[in-house]
C-alpha cells in the first residue's frame, strides 16, 4: 500500500507541476532526539522514493516534527500506531 501511495503522489506531482512537502511523525517513546532522527530517516526515505518514481528533488520537502505533534492521545499501543505517520501535502 505504501508504494502504491507514493506512486500516486508522484503522478499527481509530475503531472500538475505541484511541489510535495514531506511530514513524519513518532510516537511519544524514544528521546526527543530520537524520534527527530528517526522522523527525518523517515521522510529521506519517503524523498528517495518519489525521486525514483521521477519527481524533481527541488520539488520536495520534508520535515520531521518526531513526537511533537501527536494525532491523538494517550499511552497504548491503538494510540502508538496513529501517532506513527507520515502525511503528504501537496501545493
Amino acid at each position: 500500500q505504501g508504494i502504491a501511495q507514493i506512486r500516486a503522489h508522484a503522478k499527481v506531482i509530475n503531472d500538475n507541476n505541484r511541489s510535495l512537502r514531506g511530514e513524519e511523525h513518532c510516537d511519544e517513546r524514544g528521546t526527543r532526539e530520537y524520534n527527530l532522527a528517526l522522523g527525518e530517516q523517515r521522510a529521506k526515505t519517503v524523498a528517495e522514493l518519489l525521486i525514483i518514481n521521477g519527481v524533481s528533488s527541488d520539488k520536495i520537502s520534508t520535515v520531521s516534527y518526531g513526537e511533537e505533534k501527536p494525532a491523538v492521545s494517550g499511552s497504548n499501543e491503538n494510540s502508538w500506531s496513529k501517532n506513527r505517520r507520515a502525511l503528504v501535502k501537496t501545493f
